[in-house]
């Protein structure tokens, strides 16, 4: 398996989908209900493909991540070949979770107490691992408002 499996919400949410991944295997609901009973390794397998499949489309179209912390904030521009990244730090009592916090910061973003790193690099891995790797450490898919705005800040 490339990626993780779909959580069971996820499943649900996507039931056509499935029904339809299914289907282009000619599998019915009638020998899905036999495969999940008397071959659960199997049912679990075609669970797994249907899973790496769904990442990989979403991870394809993903061109922006954000993973924000109590005080820091990690903004990403994905590219073909490379990522780009604004790190962002403030250095005083604020929590960057909280909405006042973040409102905050985005009307104080050049405050003597923040920090704006940028940089970027090629991937190591494929792209979409690398993106599905933040993502699983807690960062999540953006329009990418956010980085542009300090993008444009700081250029």
């Amino acid at each position: 398996m490339k990626y993780r499996q779909l959580t069971k919400e996820q499943f649900e949410s996507l039931h056509q989908e499935f029904a339809q991944f299914l289907a282009t295997q000619s599998i019915d609901v009638k020998e899905w209900n036999q495969i999940k009973k008397e071959k659960p390794n199997v049912a679990e397998e075609e669970m797994n493909i249907f899973s790496d499949v769904v990442w990989d489309d979403v991870l394809t179209k993903t061109n922006y991540i954000e993973h924000f912390s109590k005080t820091t904030a990690n903004l990403f521009k994905c590219d073909k070949d490379e990522i780009h990244r604004i790190a962002i730090k403030v250095n005083w009592d604020i929590n960057l979770l909280e909405q006042n916090g973040f409102e905050w910061l985005m009307k104080n973003p050049m405050d003597n107490s923040v920090e704006i790193f940028k940089g970027s690099k090629k991937y190591n891995k494929e792209r979409n691992s690398e993106i599905f790797d933040l993502i699983e450490k807690g960062s999540v898919i953006s329009k990418g408002e956010i980085f542009d705005y300090f993008n444009n800040l700081i250029s």
